[in-house]
């Protein structure tokens, strides 16, 4: 079986969601972008359903996490999720991109 870094490239590549656990929470997301900040394995996503620490708001809203840190990652065909940035700043969850899903951040 693949790793949780593998798997979660494979998804932005295919452009699938992804359903996990982080942070004891279920989340169901769209990958965007996946690499590295400060030598931890990243990716941002836009989480579009499941739970969070502080409530979900109902239109979804984006996550920077560790991808060690996720588990019971599955990938799904379904509607691809994407939000628009409330901030004209580029994202900081990723220093270097190894992927990323071509969205206007």
């Amino acid at each position: 079986m693949p790793d949780t870094y593998s798997l979660v490239r494979q998804a932005i590549l295919e452009k699938k969601q992804i359903i996990a656990e982080y942070d004891g929470y279920h989340r169901e997301m769209c990958p965007h972008v996946l690499g590295m900040k400060n030598g931890v394995r990243h990716v941002l996503s836009y989480q579009f359903a499941g739970q969070t620490s502080e409530g979900l708001p109902p239109e979804g809203q984006w996550k920077c996490m560790d991808v060690d840190n996720l588990s019971q990652v599955l990938l799904r065909d379904g509607p691809w999720h994407t939000g628009v940035r409330k901030t004209n700043k580029p994202q900081r969850c990723v220093d270097l991109n190894e992927i990323d899903v071509q969205v206007a951040f």
